[in-house]
This record gives structure tokens, sequence and C-alpha cells, in this order.
């Protein structure tokens, strides 16, 4: 029965699928003409593995992102979409594309012939796989449950939804406005028999995300049913759907919505002026035509079938992201969520992932999308207004996601390039205003010259991406006449140099002054930002000549590439999905890694670079669903393919140039905005011929292997010689490569501490060394900064008898100074003993099995490195030495429930002469509720009414379980998370 409905459904709809457009070849399909670049998108590519996409039909740069909604929750949900998914909710008219967290889906759309049942499942449908259908502007699918066949298409700011019912069914809509994140507040309105306008606010990753809706059906409905609101045609509140009945009708049911961020009013004049009727052709067609214009900008010749689709879809993908976020009037939402409106014929976009997009992404877009990146400047700016520039937003909300404030690199790297058009002052009082800020550890960041690990977590990442912005902040300085803020930038720019580690060559984590113990570069740990010590080894992409430096030269340099990519690919530590598409240590699938292949050419080993891109290319990128390494992070991934495939890649942004690697076609033409062409050929190209022999610019010899902004900009021909294996060195100029090397300016690095630990019970032995064997140490012991007659020479090893604080600074030879570094170290108590009967991870062993009892306390944020954690009931017991009066016992506890982190459920403290036989004397219960988000310490104490006289000390702590089921890890192992006991 169900083949025989199927089979009359595609009879019905064979009059409109013969309107429809030529269809789009398949895979491996060889074209028999010239095909416009939009057949070669295949949006289902990414929406597979961990690519985080989404298949549905959206604009160049839209507002508009409709698409199917398979998956509710999960990392790999983020989108709303999962290829190996067998089941729709609906259609929803936002989504992200290519995130690692979950946004968006609003306002779900779902046609039926039955009615609501209740939450999201009872109106889902199974589909058929193969009828599945995704192109540039469209999307198809055949539902299986209710057979419906729905197709959609989208303007700017637009969606137009065509369903085909069975003869003779009873079609429903279904309008659900409680899907997928949780709803603040939100209305429907039924207007006469076709009509309906509604808005969402929702908290999610944003927190206060507004969406406004105006939808319009091409057929008159016969009945509503608003659930909780029997008989009405509005309704208020958090749990709105909406049943929408028509009568039967043999042609096909249309849907026309325009959405807004403003209000109801800017969705109808959206609606309005981009979808005045229900024309899904001429719709489809204008889809169509706006991908092929903005795709053509990048013309390919040469490769297969699967080469192009993985390019043309590429490049569709950095156009999926950022969105407008103004109205067809001009209103938008700002980020105080006021409405503004912009001069005539200005644009405000949203959703900007600039962790991962500063890297490729924009500079890519300074190329071919020069007005559009002087508009998102004049966003940020504007968005600056409210407070600070950019981190990641979305939907006019700060989400603080991630780290760095590389906005202001996509600022300098095009205003380096020519793209001049917003008003620089504004940008630069943004930027240093956004610099000089005192959160994510930018205060010890300015303050000490670096991040340690006690002050906050991922403290190297952040340090190395504050100093490359800062150097970013520097250049744009410096272009602008701003020679005092430029000198402050560019010192800042070489603090990176203080978490360099010269025994190991690597960017270590540093705690009171010294390194952290236990390092393994392979390691995951919170002292990095989705990466481990291999991974952000080499981001120094501001001073890499001082980078080759620090590896003893270019020789050294290389064969630390040589060992990243040849290195085990196994990691260590804790479990960090991100980290995907390795080669040996070099990890493609997420950001950090981008630009190493590339590194090889600063130390003339071009061949190594030609070789790795084009295997990165070839190796982990396919035209499958699962045809990307890792997330698409709003067009990064993407973006790496694209400038990689065009023989060249932005290592620098900030710098207007472009280091030379592997071309992937024989031909490659970018249509510039100028007017004018510049087209790069290998005439000779193929899959095996990654190495370049010679090139020529313009009919002359090209000896520099790097190419600038300029030379693409004023037109031309650049052309390669291929070949299978690498020859002689084509080029004469690898030390002149521009930005190479930041001047140092007096910079002096700071010196280390090196000690067994931070507390001892006799003595302690420690030394002090310096980055720069040349550099001398003054140091005092009594916490005055020895730059003057309290510094002594380090001469030898220190012998510490009692509390101490060590403060150092190098010393250079012409007598410059580096910043201070201090250093704490306490005397305990000798006679005390710690015996540990649980197990804590290694991840969070704060120092050792005498944690609990160093004196040092952590604080509210468990990733900085001073708390214990386990996943078990903690139990240990303390050893006083001697028999003795005790007053209070005291054991501190941290809750941070979004980690999985809560307060043990019960403390019981237990006593013993003799250490074997133990009796009770105390039970603390949890004094902090085990709902509360807040991350939080307390201290368990118990104070007995008279002296208890023992020798030992145990304490027992009850972990709270499995996460809950109204916690997002439901049924995950909690963290219980220990620091310091205190017995007086």
């Amino acid at each position: 029965m169900r083949i025989i409905s199927f089979c009359l459904l595609f009879l019905a709809l064979a009059n409109c699928i013969g309107q429809q457009p030529p269809p789009i070849p398949f895979a491996g399909q060889p074209p028999s003409v010239s095909l416009p670049p939009s057949a070669y998108v295949s949006p289902m590519i990414g929406t597979g593995g961990h690519g985080h996409t989404f298949p549905g039909p959206t604009l160049p740069f839209g507002m508009m992102q409709l698409s199917p909604d398979t998956r509710l929750d999960g990392w790999d949900g983020c989108s709303g979409y999962h290829n190996s998914d067998s089941v729709i909710f609906g259609f929803s008219h936002t989504h992200l594309s290519g995130t690692g967290v979950s946004d968006y889906g609003d306002v779900l759309i779902m046609p039926d012939t039955g009615l609501i049942q209740g939450p999201p499942d009872g109106y889902s449908s199974r589909f058929q796989k193969y009828s599945e259908r995704a192109s540039a502007g469209q999307y198809e699918v055949l539902l299986r449950d209710p057979d419906v066949f729905v197709e959609l298409t989208s303007t700017l700011r637009a969606g137009l939804h065509a369903y085909s019912f069975l003869q003779g069914s009873n079609p429903k809509v279904l309008i659900d406005l409680r899907h997928r994140d949780p709803v603040l507040k939100s209305g429907i309105q039924f207007i006469g028999d076709r009509r309906v306008e509604g808005f969402r606010v929702s908290n999610a990753w944003a927190k206060e995300q507004h969406l406004y809706f105006a939808l319009e059906f091409s057929q008159p409905f016969t009945k509503v049913r608003i659930e909780g609101a029997e008989g009405k045609m509005a309704k208020e509140g958090t749990d709105v759907v909406a049943q929408v009945q028509f009568a039967p009708t043999d042609s096909r049911l249309m849907v026309r919505i325009g959405i807004s961020a403003v209000d109801v009013e800017g969705a109808r004049r959206n609606l309005a002026a981009e979808l005045p009727d229900f024309d899904f052709v001429s719709t489809l067609k204008a889809a169509r035509a706006a991908w092929d214009k903005s795709l053509s900008k990048i013309e390919v010749e040469g490769g297969d079938m699967a080469q192009k689709r993985i390019f043309y879809t590429a490049l569709y993908h950095t156009m999926t992201a950022p969105n407008i976020w103004s109205d067809v009037d001009g209103r938008y939402r700002a980020m105080d969520m006021t409405i503004a409106t912009l001069p005539p014929g200005d644009a405000q976009y949203t959703v900007f992932s600039l962790w991962d997009t500063f890297r490729a992404t924009h500079p890519l877009y300074t190329i071919i999308e020069q007005d559009r990146t002087a508009a998102f400047i004049r966003t940020f700016i504007r968005q600056a207004e409210h407070g600070l520039l950019p981190v990641w937003e979305l939907a006019a909300n700060e989400t603080d996601c991630m780290i760095g404030y590389h906005s202001v690199s996509v600022i300098a790297d095009a205003y380096q390039k020519g793209i001049t058009n917003f008003d620089a002052q504004a940008a630069m009082r943004a930027m240093t205003t956004t610099a000089n800020k005192n959160s994510f550890g930018l205060e010890a960041y300015r303050n000490k010259g670096m991040i340690e690990a006690q002050d906050e977590a991922e403290s190297v990442s952040k340090t190395l991406e504050y100093a490359y912005d800062d150097w970013c902040i520097a250049q744009f300085a410096g272009a602008t006449g701003n020679k005092e803020l430029q000198q402050e930038f560019m010192r800042r720019a070489q603090q990176y140099k203080n978490l360099y580690d010269p025994a190991t060559g690597f960017f270590r984590a540093r705690m009171n002054g010294g390194w952290m113990p236990g390092f393994d570069p392979s390691e995951v740990n919170f002292n990095f930002t989705e990466a481990n010590a291999w991974q952000y080894s080499l981001f120094v992409p501001q001073d890499i000549g001082t980078l080759i430096d620090l590896h003893g030269g270019k020789q050294g340099f290389e064969k630390h590439l040589d060992a990243l990519f040849s290195a085990d690919s196994q990691t260590t530590g804790r479990e960090q999905a991100d980290i995907t598409g390795l080669i040996g240590q070099y990890a493609h699938g997420n950001e950090p890694s981008h630009h190493m292949a590339y590194l090889y050419m600063y130390c003339g080993a071009e061949h190594k670079t030609q070789a790795m891109v084009r295997r990165i290319m070839q190796e982990l990128y396919s035209a499958a669903p699962d045809g990307l390494s890792g997330n698409e992070d709003c067009g990064q991934m993407s973006a790496w393919l694209v400038m990689s495939a065009m023989g060249f890649y932005p290592v620098s942004p900030g710098s207007p140039n472009y280091i030379i690697g592997s071309p992937w076609f024989k031909s490659i033409t970018l249509k510039l905005e100028n007017g004018k062409t510049f087209r790069i050929s290998a005439p000779n190209n193929q899959r095996n011929t990654p190495f370049v022999r010679r090139a020529t610019l313009n009919g002359l010899p090209w000896h520099k292997p790097w190419l600038s902004h300029a030379d693409i900009m004023k037109g031309g021909a650049l052309v390669f010689e291929m070949s299978e294996k690498p020859g002689r060195k084509w080029f004469t100029e690898t030390d002149a490569i521009p930005d190479l090397r930041i001047p140092s300016q007096g910079f002096v690095p700071m010196p280390y501490f090196e000690a067994p630990g931070q507390t001892f019970s006799d003595s302690m032995r420690m030394e002090l060394r310096s980055a720069n064997p040349a550099d001398k140490i003054l140091y005092s012991l009594d916490g005055k900064t020895p730059d003057g007659p309290s510094g002594k020479l380090y001469e030898g090893p220190i012998v510490l008898r009692g509390d101490a604080q060590v403060i150092a600074v190098a010393r250079a030879e012409d007598g410059r100074l580096s910043r201070p570094v201090s250093a704490q170290y306490f005397k305990i108590d000798g006679d005390r003993k710690m015996a540990l009967e649980s197990k804590y991870s290694n991840q969070y062993s704060a120092g050792g099995n005498n944690a609990l009892i160093d004196r040092l306390r952590g604080g509210s944020n468990f990733r900085t490195g001073r708390w214990q954690g386990y996943q078990e009931d903690l139990k240990f017991t303390v050893d006083l030495g001697l028999s003795k009066d005790i007053h209070k016992v005291s054991v501190g506890f941290l809750q941070d429930i979004g980690s999985w982190i809560w307060m043990p459920k019960t403390v019981e403290v237990l006593v013993s002469e003799d250490g074997r036989t133990f009796r009770s004397v105390g039970l603390v219960n949890s004094p902090v509720s085990d709902k509360d988000y807040l991350a939080q310490t307390r201290d368990f104490e118990f104070a007995p009414q008279s002296a208890l006289k023992a020798r030992y000390v145990r304490i027992q702590a009850t972990n709270y379980g499995t996460c809950p089921e109204w916690h997002l890890g439901a049924g995950g192992t909690t963290w219980i998370f220990a620091d310091e006991v205190r017995i007086d």
C-alpha cells in the first residue's frame, strides 16, 4: 500500500518537476556541456561525519537558512541536521553552518495529514533518502509518513515551501514555536484566512535571540488549532504550537515566510520586497542566479568532477556565513537589543566565528568580497559601540566563545590590503579598548607579560593568540600613523616568548613562575584551546623569523615540522572531539594547525610544503557527506581548501602577503571587484604533480615564494610549471618574505624557576633559568623587584628554609631588563602525611598526592590547575604524626554543574589513634543546591563542641552520582573536585 501511495504521489508531481531548472549532475557524472558554478555545489558535503553543515537553501550571506531538522541535540546536531538520520521533525528557518555549539532552528513548519500529538517526535516523519536532493538554492525530499513531497527555496530574508499532498488527503501544516531551544517568550496570531504572524525569543548559545515572522499560505485555511488555546486565533507563551487545516486540493500548497530580528513589521516588509508571490520556479531561478554570480568570482578549469564539486561546495560554504542581519528598510537589532537604523546603502551582519575565520576565510574575502569586508568591519565598529569588538557574535549576542580578539586581525588585514572605507579612528579606539579589558586573563597578560595556568584556563593558547592580535593592532596603528600605539603593541606582540621552553622546544604552561610539571606535548589539557602543545607549537604567525631562531635556525625548525607531521597521532589527556584530521600531531580538523604546512617555505624546504598541502587537499577533503575532516566552522575549513587550491595561503593575516603552495587545478581565474582578472595556471598540473618547477608572473620569471595582495589586485597571469618530483629551487628570496621578524625593541624574555614543588617540609633547592643563556638573572627573596640595590646576581642554586616570595628579572648584555617574574614557596608541617584511597584524574592532579595539604587553594575555575578531580567517592587519611587535639576540620570543594562537577552529597569525618580503627565524629550535607549552575567553592566544616584527640583524620566524600535527567550530560558520571584540607 505504501509503494502504491508513493507511485501516485510521484505521478501527481510530474508536472511540477517538469517545470524545474535543469538537474544537477550527480557525483562522477561527466558534464556534456559547460555548467554554471552552482551546478557543482553539493550542500550534502559536510552534513556527515563532524562537518555540522546544513543542506537546505540559503543565499550568499543570507539571513534565511531554510533546512530540514533531523536532530534536536548533541554535538553532531549543531546544525539541526545529520546525514545519517532517517527522521525529519520539520523545516525551520535559521541554521548555523559547521559550528561546535547549537543554536537557531527558529519557527519549525511541518506538513502533515494527522493531529498534533504532543512533543516533536509525535509529528516527525521518516523520509526517503533516495528522494532527498540538495543543490545551491534548493532542497527537496519525500516524507514517507504523511506522503508529502517537499520542495524548498529561499531569498535573502524569506523562504518558500512547496508541499505536494496525495490526492484526496487532508492537508495540514504544523507551526511550532517551541522547537529546539528554550523559549523565553513567543506568540502567534492568525490574520484572515491565509496569513500568520508571530515572534520567538529564545535562550541558547545566544542568550536572547529574537526572531519575528510573517507567513502566508497560497490557499485559504479552513481550520486553526492552537494547542492550549482552543477556539482562539492567537496565543502568547513559551509553549506555542499550532496546526492549520486546508481543503483537499490537487495543486501544491505553498508557504512563503519572511523573517526579521527587529519586529513583525520588518518581517512583513522583507517578505513583500523579496518574495511577493508564490512563483517557485522564478524564485529558484533567482536563487541559482545569485549563487552563480557569487561563485563565478572564481572560475576553475581542469580537475575531475569530484575536485570541482569539492572546490565549489567549499566556496559555497564560505558564503553561508556571516549572515545579513539588517532588514530591507535598514533597521537591525543592536548589541544592547535596541533597534537601530543603518545609513543608506550599508548592511549589518551577524554570525562571526572569528577564532576560526580570521585565518583564511576573511583573507579570502579581501580578495573576492572587498565591499562586503568593509561592511563586516563597519558592523564590528557598531557592535563595539555597545561594549567591545566581537569575539564570537551571534544574533547580536556576544557568546564569548573561543579566545583572542581576532576581529582586530580582520580589520588590520583589510586595511593593509587597501580596504579602508570605514572609520579608522573608531576602529583604533575599539581595538585598544578591547585589548585592554580585564577579562579572560588579559589583566595578567598585560601586567605580568604572560598568563600563567593559575591565572586563567587555556593560558598558553590565550597568551599566544593575544600576542598575535596585538601585532595586528600594531600593524594597524603604524598604518594609520599612531607610532606610540604601534610600539606599545609591538612589545606586547612578543610576550609569547615568555612561554617558550628552550629545553623542550615547545610553548608550555607556566605556574608560580616555573613550568607546570609532567609535560607531554601530546596531552590535551586545559592549558590549550581544543589542542595540545604540538598543535600550538607553531602559532607565532607574527614573528616567524624569531620562532625559527628559537628552534636553533632553519634546520632545527624544519626538524620540528618533520616531527610534527610524523609523530604518533594518538593524543593523551582529556577527550577533545575537535581534534580530527590528524597527520602525525597536525590536526587539520581544527583551526590552530591550518598554517603549519606552509611554514616549510620559511626554512627553504618548499617541496615539503607543496607535498603536504597537496596531500591534505586530496586526503582530507572529499565529495561525500563526511568529506570534511572537522567542523566547517562558518567557512574556515572550506576557505583553507579554496585558498590552497588557488596555490597560495595567508600564513600571517595582517600582512598583505600570501605564501605560495601547490595549485590544485590547471587554471583558476579570479574576477576581481575592480574589474580586473588574475589567473593562476598550471597547464601540466595533475594529481601526481604537486611540485613547482618554475613560475612566471605576467611573462617574467617569478623568483619569490610569496605573492603580495597588490600583485593580485593589479590583475595578470601567474603560471606554474608542475612536476612529479622536487626539482632545483625556483626562487631566490626565501629570506625576504615580508613581516618575517619583529624587531625586539628592547624586549627581554622573562626567566623561569625550577623547583621540585611549591611546598616543602624542611628545605628546598631551587634554580633560576633564562630563556636566553647569554642573559644574567637578578633576584630577591624579600618580595621586592630586583632592579635596584635589592637585586642579587644569580650564580647558583638557592636553598629555601622558610616561606619565601622570589622575584627575578633577566638582564640582557646591553643592560635591558625583562619583566619581573614572581614565585611563592611555602614551608608546610612535615609531620603531616597524606594517604589517598581514591584515584584522581591525571588531568586534574593539582600537583600530586599531597595537593590537598599543600596550603594552595583553588579558585572558582577548575581549569586553572589547583583542583584535584575524582569520578568516584573521595576517601583519604591525614596522618598528623602525633596524637593532637582537633578543634576544626574543613575541606574545600567546587561545584560547576555545567562541567559535570557537583558538591559531594555528604562529607564524613572519622578519627583514629592507631590508623586502623576509625570512628565517625561528624557528617556534613552539601550546603549548595544541586541545580545551582553558578561556579562556586564551599568549605565543608566540622567543629566538635570539645576538642577531639586523634592522630589520624579520615575524610569520606560521597560522589553525587550520575548526571540527572534534566542535565545536558544526563546519565554521565559526575566529578568531585577537592582542594585543601585544614585541620586545626
